[in-house]
């Protein structure tokens, strides 16, 4: 597909990086002559210095013949006119802006996004997504990630296996037979900061971090099984207010089994609205990093933590204060603690600080955007490994060249492993004999190179 992307910052340069390597043609305009020099040293793509609201510099990235248009620059107003001149110059047929405003994306206005009004297909929200990230963790302790896949009926979770693991140096083919019951799959493996894709002879090590396709309601039995006990966190402390703050307190509100929520917010005029416009949460005006606002908070009791500021070096410090207020090392150790980073290189210091989670914005968003982009019957995808893989989602239809074949007879590359299929109300952990189906939904994990493989198999033709 012809793609044109508006804006060089992080988010923009990672999307151009994972799509050009899927043999998309890629266009990337930014006013930064600096960040499209770096693009132009380091990516396949082209690269164009200037507004990208301009009709003109649009002209010049040849958007008439675009598929689609990505506006993740800085400014919610410049991505949502570039859409539109997109559109009414243009006639680019799908749009996709990320929006940071809340005013923007309250559902009462959402009617101005249409051809007529702001021709937007699909916004993206990075303080939604994110916090909607974080409730899926919180719903999966032990889990490093839990993504939903099929209406919540399949989900990948990233499990780390620690010492306590009982099923270290079994050999995949060797796990049913341990846990007849279970239905999990081990779809990748990531050992000595090298990922693979594991065959049934592999065994699981120490230290290594696996992603499982499972069925949804075995998760308690999954993590159990690779060694993960913990409970679902009843006590919550968020530091930072903020919109993702905001958004997560608001998200488990509204969860069936709502825990006990408090959010430190330094700012007096942020705090009176946090406290308007959530019902069940305690808001304590104070900063985080203040150990009197904290002992208000009760960190001592908080069983996770979560540092959400705007301030990557406050929310680090966070983890430092948490240990200071901890009793002794067992309570250090069964709380848990996560901490928004914008800034990659702090990914080192994880281990060090003791922080359980890093949650890194820009992957969040490009995880987003990219679901967007495949073809066709392809439902949902999510990106792991930095874009490296994706797992999939996607539908039989039926011209799609796997119908009636067995899994062993499929022709499936290396870099492909299905993980679980949903037919009907059934979900199948596949074995070799396994034949896929009309209609089935099929949940996989692909090496980015391969994305151009599984839309031909899927036999996917429209945008």
């Amino acid at each position: 597909m012809n793609i044109i992307i508006c804006g060089a910052g992080r988010v923009g340069f990672t999307i151009a990086k994972i799509l050009s390597e899927q043999s998309h043609s890629i266009t990337v305009i930014d006013q930064s002559s600096e960040d499209i020099q770096k693009i132009n040293d380091t990516l396949d793509v082209k690269a164009i210095v200037g507004k990208a609201t301009y009709p003109s510099i649009l002209e010049k990235a040849n958007a008439s013949e675009a598929d689609m248009i990505i506006a993740v620059t800085r400014n919610d107003e410049i991505n949502m006119l570039i859409c539109q001149i997109a559109f009414s110059i243009f006639n680019v047929q799908k749009k996709i802006a990320r929006i940071r405003s809340q005013d923007y994306l309250n559902p009462k206005f959402t009617k101005v996004y249409n051809k007529e009004n702001l021709p937007i297909d699909v916004i993206i929200s990075p303080e939604i997504e994110i916090a909607k990230s974080i409730q899926r963790k919180l719903e999966a302790p032990g889990a490093l990630d839990s993504v939903p896949f099929s209406d919540n009926k399949i989900r990948l979770l990233e499990i780390l296996i620690k010492d306590n693991c009982k099923l270290i140096d079994y050999k995949l083919n060797e796990l049913t037979k341990k846990h007849p019951q279970l239905d999990a799959n081990i779809i990748a493996i990531i050992r000595n900061d090298k990922t693979f894709i594991p065959k049934k002879t592999d065994q699981i090590e120490f230290d290594d971090k696996i992603y499982v396709i499972i069925n949804s309601s075995h998760m308690s039995e999954t993590l159990r099984a690779f060694g993960h006990d913990e409970k679902i966190s009843k006590k919550i402390l968020i530091i930072g207010g903020g919109n993702i703050g905001f958004n997560l307190a608001k998200n488990l509100e509204e969860s069936l089994d709502s825990p006990r929520v408090k959010i430190v917010e330094k700012n007096k005029e942020r705090a009176e609205y946090l406290a308007n416009n959530l019902n069940n949460t305690i808001i304590i005006n104070g900063d985080g990093l203040d150990e009197e606002a904290l002992e208000e908070a009760n960190l001592g009791e908080a069983e996770t933590v979560l540092a959400l500021t705007n301030d990557d070096e406050d929310n680090l410090m966070v983890s430092i204060l948490v240990e200071k207020f901890a009793k002794d090392q067992k309570e250090i150790d069964d709380k848990r603690t996560m901490a928004l980073i914008n800034k990659p290189n702090y990914s080192l210091l994880q281990s060090s600080l003791k922080i359980d989670d890093l949650i890194d914005p820009r992957l969040n968003t490009v995880s987003s955007i990219l679901k967007h982009v495949h073809k066709g019957t392809i439902e949902t995808a999510y990106s792991i490994l930095n874009g490296e893989f994706e797992v999939i989602e996607a539908e039989i239809i039926e011209t799609s060249e796997l119908i009636n074949k067995e899994l062993k007879n499929s022709n499936l590359p290396d870099e492909i492993r299905i993980g679980a299929i949903l037919r009907k109300d059934e979900i199948i952990i596949p074995r070799s004999n396994f034949v896929f189906q009309k209609d089935d939904t099929v949940v996989f994990l692909a090496k980015r190179d391969q994305i151009s493989i599984v839309e031909n198999m899927f036999r996917i033709s429209s945008i």
